[in-house]
């Protein structure tokens, strides 16, 4: 008995390093002409998920998404026109109106609305600004759920983050193949940019092949 105690022991330390090892690493895109531009911001998304289940307690995908999210707006709209902060800083703790804030929009970036996130939007209702919600595709459903029971149906946009994004790169491509692969690299270069400045851990940086 205590040797199978032992054993398995060892197998789970050998286990966790493993995990360890995995998730030290930055997350990996390939830009692949034959698969649409919502399947990469998927990957990205699905890689953060996994390493997610393998470190309970880390939420990898929600710092994925808000810096993806402001990486795709510094290159549309030029750095310096709103704030990043590290995916740990709260709205609450900050003062924020959403995690990110340009002209009287507040864009709330969340794998998993909640009820906290529609009073945040309400909130910015009545303080005059017009609230959007960025999340998963599985998201979308429970946000509008949300909104509804809220009575903020009409007044609160949800878009899914895979579509938010990957407009943008056709746009900021101008609908070109050459195009495309520089927006997908200058959109990469910015998100690695701003986990460098707001976060501790580098392996939320993407490392993009094409």
């Amino acid at each position: 008995m205590l040797r199978l105690l032992i054993e398995f022991r060892i197998e789970a330390f050998w286990i966790q390093r493993v995990h360890e090892f995995f998730s030290a690493k930055p997350f990996k895109i390939r830009l692949d002409a034959s698969r649409s531009l919502r399947t990469l911001v998927r990957d990205m998304i699905v890689q953060a998920e996994e390493r997610q289940r393998n470190a309970p307690g880390m939420q990898y995908a929600g710092a994925v998404l808000q810096h993806l999210v402001g990486a795709k707006l510094d290159c549309a709209l030029g750095i310096g026109n709103f704030e990043h902060n590290s995916f740990s800083t709260s709205d609450a703790q900050s003062g924020r109106a959403g995690d990110f804030f340009i002209g009287d929009v507040a864009l709330h970036v969340t794998t998993a609305p909640g009820e906290a996130v529609i009073g945040r939007c309400r909130d910015n209702i009545d303080d005059g600004h017009r609230p959007i919600i960025v999340t998963t595709s599985r998201g979308v459903s429970a946000a509008e759920v949300l909104a509804e029971n809220a009575g903020l149906g009409d007044r609160i946009d949800v878009f899914e983050v895979e579509q938010f994004v990957a407009l943008n790169l056709y746009e900021l491509g101008r609908f070109a193949a050459e195009g495309r692969r520089t927006a997908v690299g200058d959109v990469v270069t910015r998100y690695n940019e701003i986990v460098e400045n707001f976060e501790t851990d580098p392996s939320l940086k993407i490392e993009f092949k094409q």
